[in-house]
């Protein structure tokens, strides 16, 4: 029962409890899946059947990660996945407050889709503000609720994922060239393009989807191109009359 309660793991060399980063960051990937599959269904087939499961499960794995992680389904899935890869410790407080501002994001979100179904724009933006923070964790390490417990916190938080809290010059190899930032402004560019392509030329079949595009139509064209479009619509609307 006493191990029950202690949160997080005593490891040797570690003046804190801890976690193992590694299974955080495949349990968040595990779960980035499953939202991006419930947030798609969702807005390009108009189905939510997914997503009521998946934010239920969701709920009750933050829930148990803010009561003890060890048994948190995703995190032992996670688990499962790197067992053979050498532990990366983090501090367990700060991981606890970053998963905790999960926990407040899923009941809410439990309750309106699964409880008392009432789907709109506020909703898709909280699963994209979930989505966001678990793609930062799996990708890249970066947890930014660990980040505000560190800001808000007198005591500064230790053995954060990829040595954040410490105080380090980067090396050589972290640094960019000047090529390096052309290629990744390039980058950048490009994908912006592919989402403005994908959002405004792909054809949607739910109401929602023909919003969103609608709207962002309208703000990333001009009048004169708006203008051109309607009358094309309308041409074709005589001619099929």
């Amino acid at each position: 029962m006493k191990d029950f309660f202690t949160y997080g793991e005593i490891v040797p060399g570690y003046d804190v409890p801890v976690l193992n980063e590694r299974e955080a960051r495949a349990a968040a990937g595990i779960l980035f899946i499953g939202a991006f599959i419930g947030l798609t269904n969702g807005v390009m087939l108009g189905s939510a059947i997914f997503s009521e499961y998946f934010v239920t499960f969701f709920a009750i794995d933050f829930t148990m990660r803010i009561i003890q992680p060890r048994y948190a389904p995703s995190l032992l899935l996670g688990r499962f996945f790197v067992r053979h890869q050498i532990p990366e410790y983090v501090g367990a407080a700060q991981k606890r407050f970053a998963w905790a501002l999960g926990f407040m994001l899923a009941w809410p979100m439990f309750y309106y889709l699964v409880i008392d179904f009432q789907p709109n724009p506020i909703k898709v933006l909280v699963c994209l503000i979930c989505m966001t923070l678990l793609f930062l964790e799996s990708a890249f390490s970066i947890c930014l609720g660990c980040k505000i417990f560190n800001f808000i916190k007198k005591e500064k938080a230790t053995h954060c994922p990829g040595g954040v809290c410490e105080i380090q010059t980067k090396d050589p190899v972290q640094k960019f060239t000047f090529p390096q930032k052309a290629i990744v402004l390039l980058t950048v560019l490009t994908l912006s393009y592919g989402v403005y392509a994908y959002m405004t030329k792909l054809e949607t079949k739910t109401h929602f989807g023909k919003m969103v595009k609608t709207k962002f139509t309208k703000m990333m064209t001009s009048q004169e191109e708006l203008d051109r479009i309607q009358a094309a619509k309308e041409e074709k609307e005589f001619e099929d009359f």
